[in-house]
């Protein structure tokens, strides 16, 4: 018998705290991949992963096996990843192109891309049946509503809801302010993608990612090193590449983290705004400056430019840095097991050296081998382990409770260690967890 009906769940979720059962309980994490991974809109992935007619990526949505594919018409599908014959996976690689058509392996049976049926071997063989060889039955299924913004493609197995520009709401300044970076107003995906398995629950990530507090106390000794052989380039040379700043930047003061602002919108989204608080002047910057200027003016260049944006989350399951072109997106397992795929972007347009940079810091930062993602994934999994006990009943989201701003259903923080992130993820997991029961 399930032991979470709707008084259950309203009530592990209080305005400053939320109960531990919400990260460790296997049939709470059943009701999430069907009250919200089934019904909010998925990031599936980016269209120039799929440039050519026939090009695939296969991606799981909730728990559903999905493909992402171009069509003849130039038009991307996402299809579910089953053959409607005997249930077959239809495509078993990661990514490729399956040149004429999509075809089963089990027993031939041929789709177009946009998965209505092609050919179908021995097909006398249902006259006379209720199968109509060229109908719907017959036809792969297509995600109930799909959608793309900026060439972001998101699906959402739910045939009705918000629309995905509804739905995105504030949070698309991630992906207008990467795209407007670029001279040529588009990004393309850098194909090779980081997968990290992590042995923890999905919500640890989400809630680190804008978490400032952590960041000078977890990755204490990955800055400080960055720090020394900073001065001792800057000793030797007079300056250091900017690029050191990087990891040196975990050293700053917490109070310097205080001074951020985090902006908490409907649906669970987040922004973290202040971090880069000045545009950088290295001879990289200004070349990449002028070749702003020289496609959007002097005024328009400025305006993208000085948007102060660092890290935007798209909850339940995107994380974005639009400055360092980079993309995370997370793919729950089970209650106790995700996986995170890291994704890396071109400015199109934009000088070689921009992209060797913001290459450095998916390597450095949030690539699955450096210190920084070593740090974090270790924290996950100390909680995940730490909440097993019974020694607390609660996680704590107290911090500036009360002191930030509120006005439309938008907080924005006064502090930017205020927990402001966390109160506004479990908010929108509360109300979805709840809708319509």
């Amino acid at each position: 018998m399930a032991r979470y009906g709707i008084n259950e769940l309203r009530g592990m979720v209080e305005p400053d705290r939320v109960h531990r059962a919400t990260y460790g309980d296997p049939e709470i994490f059943e009701l999430e991949m069907e009250r919200i991974f089934n019904r909010v809109w998925t990031y599936v992935g980016h269209e120039s992963q799929v440039k050519k007619p026939g090009d695939y990526w296969t991606v799981t949505i909730g728990r559903q096996p999905m493909i992402m594919i171009r069509g003849e018409d130039g038009k991307v599908h996402v299809l579910f990843n089953c053959c409607p014959h005997r249930g077959n996976l239809l495509i078993g690689d990661r990514s490729g192109n399956v040149e004429k058509s999509i075809v089963c392996s089990y027993h031939a049976w041929q789709f177009n891309y946009d998965g209505s049926p092609k050919a179908i071997p021995l097909a006398k063989g249902y006259e006379g049946t209720k199968l109509d060889p060229s109908g719907r039955a017959c036809a792969v299924r297509r995600a109930p509503r799909q959608d793309s913004y900026r060439g972001f493609v998101f699906a959402s197995l739910a045939d009705s809801g918000p629309s995905l520009l509804d739905w995105l709401g504030a949070s698309r300044v991630a992906f207008d302010q990467m795209c407007d970076r670029a001279p040529d107003g588009e990004v393309e995906v850098v194909p090779t993608c980081f997968r990290v398995l992590q042995r923890s629950n999905w919500k640890f990530f989400l809630e680190n990612q804008l978490d400032v507090a952590h960041a000078v106390v977890t990755h204490e000794s990955t800055g400080r090193a960055a720090m020394d052989v900073e001065e001792q380039v800057k000793a030797k040379s007079g300056s250091a590449p900017f690029d050191y700043h990087f990891l040196s930047g975990f050293t700053m003061p917490l109070g310097a983290w205080d001074k951020m602002t985090t902006v908490n919108y409907p649906h669970g989204h987040s922004v973290l705004e202040g971090y880069m608080s000045l545009r950088p002047k290295d001879p990289i910057s200004l070349e990449y400056e002028a070749v702003m200027k020289a496609k959007y003016g002097e005024a328009r260049t400025n305006e993208i430019l000085d948007k102060n944006i660092h890290h935007v989350i798209c909850w339940p399951g995107l994380s974005i840095q639009p400055p360092l072109q980079q993309l995370r997106a997370i793919r729950p397992l089970a209650h106790d097991q995700t996986l995170t795929e890291l994704w890396h972007f071109r400015l199109k347009g934009a000088p070689e050296p921009i992209y060797r940079r913001a290459l450095g810091y998916f390597n450095l930062v949030n690539s699955p081998s450096t210190m920084v993602n070593a740090d974090d994934l270790w924290n996950f999994r100390k909680q995940h382990e730490g909440l097993r006990s019974e020694g607390s009943e609660w996680v704590s989201l107290h911090r500036y409770l009360g002191q930030d701003d509120e006005a439309g259903g938008v907080v924005r923080t006064r502090i930017g260690t205020s927990e402001a992130p966390l109160r506004n993820y479990f908010k929108a997991w509360a109300e979805y967890m709840t809708a319509g029961n």
